[in-house]
């Protein structure tokens, strides 16, 4: 008798438990009224889309690769590193500055089957970077460029200084 008893007492407690963690479980699952300060998501950061070629942009474009020729290369990989301001500091192509944290890095070469690769720099030996981020996509209408767009750390665009890798098959 006291086999059976013990039985059910353990199904009982397992069934408690069981009822316990789940009821939390969905306790906990359900939203808050007011979420707190760190789970709040960041502010929209905008418009994500590239502005659009201007003329003297396509005619430069058109011009390098026109000069570029073409590589008899199998796979082939470049850099630019490129001051805040826009200007180049080292590193192949020709860089265009857009707006505030919008920059067009133009090659002699088609580059829109390659692969990008970019991150926050300085040009010079000194000191860290600051903070930010950096997005980089193939440019619009044109087959030999490549669009970064900077951001500092609360996503907001600005001026910043980045290293550009360029690999192409």
């Amino acid at each position: 008798m006291s086999s059976i008893f013990r039985r059910k007492v353990a199904a009982v407690t397992f069934a408690v438990l069981a009822l316990s963690l789940a009821g939390g479980g969905i306790a906990v699952a359900q939203p808050s009224a007011k979420a707190p300060q760190e789970a709040v998501q960041p502010t929209a950061r905008g418009t994500n889309s590239q502005p659009p070629v201007t003329a003297e942009s396509a005619r430069s474009a058109k011009a390098a690769l026109a000069a570029g020729g073409v590589s008899t290369m199998a796979a082939a990989s470049w850099f630019t590193v490129v001051n805040s301001n826009g200007t180049k500091a080292r590193g192949t192509g020709t860089v265009i500055k857009y707006g505030t944290g919008q920059y067009e890095v133009q090659f002699g070469y088609n580059v829109s089957a390659g692969a990008f690769l970019a991150t926050i720099s300085r040009s010079d030996s000194c000191c860290i970077p600051p903070g930010g981020e950096v997005s980089v996509a193939p440019r619009l209408l044109t087959p030999n460029a490549v669009f970064v767009q900077t951001r500092n750390s609360a996503g907001t665009p600005a001026d910043l200084g980045f290293t550009l890798l360029t690999h192409t098959p």
